[in-house]
C-alpha cells in the first residue's frame, strides 16, 4: 500500500498587532520571510476571498444554482 508525503512549501499567517494587520509569508524551502501591510477591510473579506479561490480551484465541487 503507497502512502502520501505532504511537503510544506509556504506558511502563510494574518497577525493584527494594535489594530493594523498584516499578512506574513515564510518559504519554508529558503527559510525566506515577506511581510506587507492588509487593510482592515481586506482582513474582513478573507472568508470571501478564500472561498472564491477554492471554487475556482475546485469547480466541481460548487452548487449550481437554478
Amino acid at each position: 500500500m503507497e502512502t502520501a508525503t505532504q511537503t510544506l512549501l509556504f506558511a502563510a499567517e494574518l497577525v493584527e498587532e494594535n489594530g493594523t494587520y498584516a499578512l506574513v509569508v515564510q518559504d519554508v524551502r529558503t527559510g525566506t520571510v515577506q511581510t506587507t501591510p492588509v487593510p482592515r477591510a481586506m482582513v474582513d473579506k478573507l472568508p470571501s476571498f478564500l472561498s472564491a479561490l477554492a471554487a475556482k480551484l475546485n469547480p466541481a465541487t460548487q452548487r449550481r444554482r437554478w
